[in-house]
């Protein structure tokens, strides 16, 4: 009896373990680039243990600074607020595998709205 659950202990340790699982830990560090459409400028954001992503988007015309805030996914994808209160959405997907970013972002402070896309790269762990 004890060899039998041992070895279907050992079988599922093994299913269990695969190194293709996706994880957030591939996700785990500094990422940033550029924002471009009605306003453009560069955004940061770090992405933590749990998926919290927090950064900032810095506008080059306004030179104002915005907060993201929000989560990822354990397949990379991005759904965050900017400002604070939310004022607007910084939305998109993280790549494990090339480690690079893109999405879309809208913001509503000031008026009229502002929306385009972004992209960047994942810059340390």
């Amino acid at each position: 009896m004890k060899k039998l659950f041992l070895l279907l202990l050992t079988a599922f340790l093994f299913i269990g373990c695969s190194k293709d699982d996706d994880t957030i830990y591939d996700f785990i560090g500094t990422w940033a680039g550029t924002y471009e459409g009605t306003e453009k400028g560069d955004w940061n954001i770090v992405v933590a243990t749990d998926g919290k992503v927090t950064g900032t988007m810095h506008s080059d015309q306004t030179s104002e600074n915005y907060y993201i805030s929000g989560f990822l996914t354990d397949s990379g994808e991005i759904t965050a607020t900017i400002g604070s209160p939310a004022d607007g959405e910084f939305r998109g997907n993280l790549n494990r595998e090339d480690k690079k970013a893109s999405g879309n972002w809208v913001n509503s402070v000031p008026t009229p709205d502002r929306s385009g896309t972004w992209k960047g790269e994942k810059t340390s762990k």
